[in-house]
């Protein structure tokens, strides 16, 4: 179930609060578009600067709106293996399919600290858990042979890579044994040619502005129609990049403000884009026939 094109979905707020309103609008678009997952409160989604009960309600909204219509894959990660077990255990509660757990940011374990702090957290519970390598973010760099070794916990199913390293999936395919693992794209821009190297999916910050044309690279990607895909990715290159001109998810709350979806509020430390940004974002969306 889970594969294709996976949203890293923002998290709406209105006045400082949460717009449950407008999240069940997004979820159910985004399943009308046809996205393949959503991922609720992962980085795009602000989960640093959510409280507690703000990362369940957005779990539960998601869960509600869209549970067997698409995969729902809940952010759940922490730094802390006990916070990650908490934020696990509502996942799970709420009803999403599996988690998504980044590990390391500032503590920086070793390798053997990574496998501890992941087995920790699936031992404690009862869902699938997805690994999240990046380490831009995180600091710490989840290694290919931890990646195996992790691979043989049962219910650790799969990798969100964000290295920008496209040898990665090459070399880790190679050494986890677990022949359903899933390799999923943490970078929109090189999404095609992790696919190529053996990857089913993408978890794209770009879906929340265009979740159509995500959806249908992957399909093409998935069919191993490789030099469409090309073609269609190289409508969305400057797109991808523009998400990215300015902090996230800054750049993709705006667009989504475009579309009639949300404001573009974010929450600090993330500032609003300038005016230069936001006349980029929208005449690129335009170019594409977003709005």
């Amino acid at each position: 179930m889970i594969h294709g094109s996976i949203v890293a979905l923002v998290t709406p707020f209105k006045d400082g609060k949460l717009d449950e309103d407008a999240l069940r609008r997004m979820v159910a678009w985004h399943v009308e578009q046809g996205t393949d997952g959503i991922v609720p409160v992962g980085t795009t989604g602000e989960c640093p600067t959510l409280s507690h009960d703000e990362h369940f309600r957005v779990i539960e909204i998601t869960s509600e709106v869209a549970k067997g219509k698409c995969a729902i894959i809940a952010g759940a990660g922490s730094n802390n293996p006990v916070e990650a077990i908490e934020y696990t255990r509502a996942a799970e509660k709420f009803g999403a399919d599996a988690t998504l757990h980044i590990a390391g940011y500032y503590n920086r374990p070793n390798q053997d600290g990574l496998y501890a702090h992941f087995k920790m957290v699936h031992d404690a519970t009862n869902i699938p858990i997805i690994l999240y390598n990046v380490p831009g973010r995180a600091v710490v760099n989840i290694q290919p042979d931890t990646v195996a070794r992790l691979a043989e916990l049962p219910r650790v199913i799969g990798i969100k890579d964000a290295t920008g390293d496209l040898a990665r999936p090459w070399i880790e395919r190679l050494k986890v044994r677990k022949k359903d693992f899933i390799w999923l794209s943490g970078e929109d821009a090189t999404a095609v040619s992790y696919d190529v190297a053996g990857g089913t999916g993408v978890i794209s910050v770009t879906a929340n502005v265009a979740p159509r044309l995500v959806h249908e690279v992957q399909e093409l990607c998935l069919a191993e129609r490789y030099a469409e895909a090309r073609d269609k990715q190289d409508r969305l290159t400057r797109l991808h990049k523009l998400m990215f001109k300015e902090p996230s998810p800054a750049g993709a709350k705006y667009a989504c403000s475009l579309l009639g979806l949300c404001t573009e509020e974010c929450r600090l430390p993330i500032t609003p884009l300038s005016q230069e940004t936001k006349n980029e974002i929208k005449a690129e969306m335009e170019a594409l026939s977003l709005i």
